[in-house]
């Protein structure tokens, strides 16, 4: 179950003890139960929502586990650390899970410090003015409670048009910004504060860097089998989402052995590129169990369709949708808890699509080592040594690309541009390896696939590769390594060799929903046309109709994708429908 809670601070707190006050019977309607109070902030929270009271009066919402995936039940052990910034390291350092730490000051006033764990497990939306608000898993708790309505931030909506699919602490609900993974919120009195917590720009640095394949391949087994049964574990009942892929056949091999029903799911689309059954039947075989199959229909992807309500900023589009309505119905007859996902493996793997891991070998190792990353190269891509290394000596002394670039493809001019926010980990080191700022560039964005992951509230998502251990275990392998033998992923290749059957191991190609989601614009231009040019986006003046109708108007062509631009579009305007 998706665990939920409310922290309530300031004058919004109150006193819970108190029979008269105006929150406590809305709060018991929800099930919420004080836990503690932190600081300046009462904490409350359904019983089922796991709590550890922690040494020095901190209060630990959500799943613990220790370096051997084993569930942490009592923190006592840890009173000896002389500082509350120093068990909150202890923790980043030989813990792990999806949880919401609260802290009181070192100095013993009201101020607290909340950390989000690193993979961003639990949800963390947060709304303070002069040290007064609230702290949630789910606004519709604190609409409940009567102290939040949802409106629209513009601002933000624009900011969303030209940077689609980048996540950023503000929202596009006016006053509510969210606490990102690995951040910490400090709040002091009036003013507050966030800053990061866990980098994984630690865990690139040289200090920190593998050098033997063969110990890196066996280490990546050992914590993705940890990370996967221990989730499994706590969850009991699953269902693993098998797209037939490296990412979520690694995550089903691993399922083998733990104290779970397994169900497997795969979708099917009416036209070719997705069809991931001959792969994904071998996992499901292994695993002992059937594949299920749920058909994907062009009419299953609506472009108008429901969002859960408050949700944070526009994420989920058609094909998403599509596939959380297939994969929601089957865990419903199932009977499961979660759902289980490879997502985020391509850049936990370092699929680059560029010549960085080349020219990280060169500034790493030297010449030897970056000449044998060339060739990797080469052969990864199909293409010519010569071209591979033109490649990675413009990637080696060109000014590195920004961590993202803006787009403003059919929107209407304008002479303001939007701010750019950005995400924190944006922020590299002096002399970063363009390898490792283009992966951790990707990993923040995937942070976006909580929000874009439409599944039912009631059942947990699990995305077992973007967990604490894997991340920093899969950032500690150089980029060079996961290219070697001209074979993307290689390192977890190597890792689960004896484990994947040898159609998945061996296997090149990805799946594609390519051909289904153009089937969709085609059969969908004129509903596009008019959900565009008659909502709020081209009310307020941010879309250009002309450019728009145009676009419409014009061919696709079989390899196409700039129709992808109209879906985002959509994607935005759904969203605002449904807030506004």
């Amino acid at each position: 179950m998706c665990y939920r809670y409310v922290a309530l601070s300031g004058n919004f707190a109150g006193n819970p003890k108190n029979s008269g006050w105006s929150l406590a019977d809305p709060l018991r309607n929800l099930r919420m139960e004080l836990c503690g109070h932190v600081g300046c902030v009462a904490l409350f929270a359904p019983k089922e929502t796991p709590t550890l009271h922690l040494p020095g009066g901190g209060i630990l919402l959500g799943d613990l586990y220790d370096e051997d995936g084993r569930p942490v039940k009592d923190l006592a052990r840890l009173q000896h650390l002389p500082t509350q910034s120093v068990l909150r390291e202890h923790l980043l350092d030989r813990y792990w899970g999806e949880y919401l730490l609260f802290q009181p000051a070192e100095e013993g006033t009201d101020s607290i410090t909340l950390m989000r764990d690193p993979s961003g497990g639990m949800a963390c939306a947060y709304s303070l003015q002069d040290g007064n608000g609230f702290i949630t898993s789910d606004l519709a708790i604190v609409s409940s409670l009567g102290l939040h309505r949802d409106r629209i931030d513009w601002d933000f909506v624009r900011h969303c048009l030209v940077y689609p699919h980048m996540k950023i602490s503000r929202t596009g609900l006016a006053g509510i910004r969210e606490l990102l993974p690995g951040c910490m919120l400090a709040i002091n009195g009036e003013t507050t504060r966030t800053m990061l917590a866990w980098s994984p720009w630690t865990f690139v640095a040289p200090t920190q860097r593998r050098s033997h394949p063969v110990a890196s391949a066996e280490a990546l087994r050992e914590v993705i089998t940890m990370a996967v049964q221990a989730m499994a574990g706590t969850d009991r009942s699953l269902l693993l989402e098998l797209s037939g892929g490296m990412d979520s056949s690694i995550v089903g091999v691993c399922l083998a052995g733990a104290r779970a029903r397994i169900t497997c799911c795969t979708t099917i689309t009416p036209v070719p590129g997705a069809d991931e059954r001959r792969y994904a039947s071998q996992i499901a075989e292994q695993l002992g169990v059937e594949l299920l199959q749920r058909p994907l229909d062009f009419n299953e992807a609506d472009i108008d369709f429901p969002l859960p309500s408050h949700s944070l900023r526009p994420a989920v589009w058609m094909l998403g949708q599509a596939i959380a309505r297939a994969m929601n119905d089957e865990a419903g007859l199932q009977e499961v808890r979660s759902h289980f996902s490879g997502s985020g493996g391509d850049t936990i793997f370092c699929y680059l699509p560029s010549a960085a891991p080349a020219a990280d070998a060169f500034r790493e190792r030297g010449v030897a080592a970056g000449c044998q990353a060339v060739v990797d190269l080469s052969r990864l891509h199909g293409c010519t040594v010569a071209k591979a290394t033109r490649l990675t000596l413009r990637k080696l002394y060109l000014r590195p690309k920004p961590a993202c670039r803006p787009d403003y493809s059919l929107l209407a001019q304008t002479d303001v541009t939007p701010p750019l926010e950005l995400h924190p980990w944006f922020d590299a080191p002096p002399h970063a390896l363009p390898g490792d700022r283009e992966r951790i560039f990707d990993l923040a964005g995937n942070q976006m696939f909580a929000d874009a992951t439409l599944r039912a509230g009631h059942r947990r998502v699990r995305m077992p590769l973007l967990s604490q251990p894997v991340m920093e275990a899969c950032l500690r392998i150089p980029s060079w390594m996961w290219i070697s033998g001209g074979q993307n992923r290689a390192v977890a290749r190597s890792a689960f060799a004896t484990q994947l059957p040898k159609d998945v191991l061996e296997r090149r190609s990805k799946g594609t929903f390519m051909n289904y989601n153009a089937g969709i614009y085609r059969r969908n231009k004129e509903t596009i046309r008019r959900f565009l040019l008659d909502g709020h986006l081209q009310s307020r003046g941010l879309l250009d109709p002309h450019k728009l109708n145009l676009f419409l108007d014009s061919p696709l062509s079989s390899r196409d994708r700039s129709f992808m631009r109209i879906f985002a579009l959509c994607m935005i305007e759904n969203w605002a429908r449904k807030h506004a």
